[in-house]
Formats: C-alpha cells, sequence, structure tokens
C-alpha cells in the first residue's frame, strides 16, 4: 500500500533521514522503531508531505504522493494521529470529532462515522458537549484517535501514542489501534515503547541516526540481539 523508497529528508543543511526505504503491506500493521532523535516523526512528516524529501519517492496505492499538498494526502485515504494528542481545547468534543471529516460532504456519512467512533469510545458520545481542554490526558487521546478515524482512512499513520498516559491508559490505546486494524485500516505506528508496539505489529523497521538498521517481522525484530540489547535491556 505505501512504499518508501530510498528517501532523504532535511532541514535547512542537514538531513534527518538518509537514504531510507520501507514498505507498508495493506491490512498490516508496521511499527517504526527508534530512539528520540532518530527521525521518526521526520518520516511521518514527508509521508503528509509537511516535510518533502529532498530525494527519493513516497508511494501510495501507486501513485507518487511526493509532490502532493498535504489536504491531497489526506484526501487520498492517509490520516495522522499526531504525536501529544494535539486535539482542539476549546471547541466541543463534537466539534473536534467533526473537524477530521471536514472533507466529507454528506451529512449521512458524518453521522455514520460518529457512530462507529461511539461504538470504539462510548466515552465520547458521553461527553458530546465537553470542551476538549476540559478532558483527561486519556480521554483527549481517544479523542484524537477518533478525529483520526473520522476521515475514514485506509492508512492510519499513529505518531507516539504512547506519550505522557499511564500504563493502563497505553494498553487502552494500543488495543484501540489493533482494533482499528481489524477494522480494515492499515497502521503504520511510530513508538518508542518497544514491547508493547511488537505485541501488535506484524512487522517493522527500526530507524537510528536517520538511517534503517533493521527490519523483519514483529517476532524477527523482538529476537534480534541488537534490538534486545537497545530496547529490551538484554545483554
Amino acid at each position: 500500500m505505501l512504499a518508501v523508497d530510498d528517501i532523504s529528508v532535511g532541514y535547512d543543511q542537514a538531513d534527518v533521514l538518509r537514504g531510507v526505504s520501507l514498505q507498508v503491506a495493506s491490512g498490516s500493521i508496521t511499527c517504526i522503531l527508534g530512539a528520540n532523535g532518530a527521525g521518526k516523526s521526520t518520516l511521518i512528516r514527508a509521508i503528509l508531505g509537511l516535510t518533502p524529501p529532498r530525494s527519493g519517492r513516497i508511494v501510495f496505492d501507486g501513485a507518487d504522493i511526493g509532490g502532493l499538498a498535504t489536504h491531497a494526502i489526506v484526501a487520498r485515504g492517509i490520516a495522522c494521529i499526531p504525536e501529544g494528542r494535539r486535539v482542539f481545547p476549546k471547541l466541543t468534543v463534537d466539534e473536534n470529532l467533526r473537524l477530521g471529516a471536514y472533507a466529507e460532504k454528506d451529512p449521512a456519512k458524518v453521522e455514520e462515522r460518529e457512530q462507529r467512533v461511539f461504538a470504539i469510545f462510548p466515552r465520547l458520545k458521553e461527553r458530546l458537549a465537553q470542551l476538549a481542554g476540559t478532558m483527561s490526558g486519556g480521554e483527549q487521546a481517544m479523542l484524537s484517535i477518533g478525529r483520526g478515524l473520522m476521515s475514514a482512512p485506509r492508512l492510519l499513520l499513529v505518531d507516539e501514542p504512547s506519550l505522557g498516559l499511564a500504563p493502563v491508559l497505553v494498553k487502552e490505546n494500543f488495543a484501540v489501534i489493533r482494533r482499528a486494524n481489524e477494522m480494515g485500516i492499515t497502521v503504520l505506528l511510530v513508538e518508542q515503547n518497544v514491547r508493547q508496539t511488537l505485541a501488535i505489529a506484524h512487522a517493522g523497521y527500526v530507524l537510528a541516526q536517520g538511517r534503517v538498521v533493521a527490519a523483519g517481522t514483529a517476532a524477527e525484530l523482538a529476537a534480534n540481539r541488537e534490538v534486545q540489547q537497545a530496547y529490551f535491556g538484554n545483554r
């Protein structure tokens, strides 16, 4: 579904990603692992057209999307759950959700999508009129994921869903990501929480200093000695 082919991406004169290639198979959860500064969020920005690659190609469903504006990329079926949730704090839950479906002009389809979100997050239905900024961190995480699902994406980019959340909420978020995948949504998951990520992912890549240093199925990455030493503390 998504192919990133030998891209280099940077800011000013410095490259953050250098020669990065990866594949995201349709129907899969593919993860990108790496420490802070590895280039994970820059990869997300490149896919979304926010920081276009200096070289290489990004292909979605057979079409090169490297030169497209972000709104055009979203319209093709890619949505992003950003790092840190980033809800609109002065808008209600309902308004936040409906902003996720801004490109859909059919009110009936918007309503249908919102009902699907409520099936996953019943708590959001209970808080429809509440301002997003007054919700707890866990509730804002639910709202952020729900808003992403409102665009009916075929590929969902999820950036650091465990950031700043208590362990019980992290587990809940990962369960939601798995459920979205079971509903037919392909997921590219960017995370530092390696154990939780490899427990739900089908395949993945490890980024270090802007390069892919390991790749394979989730089981292969979990068994990789360098990955174990770097992330699990095994020697």
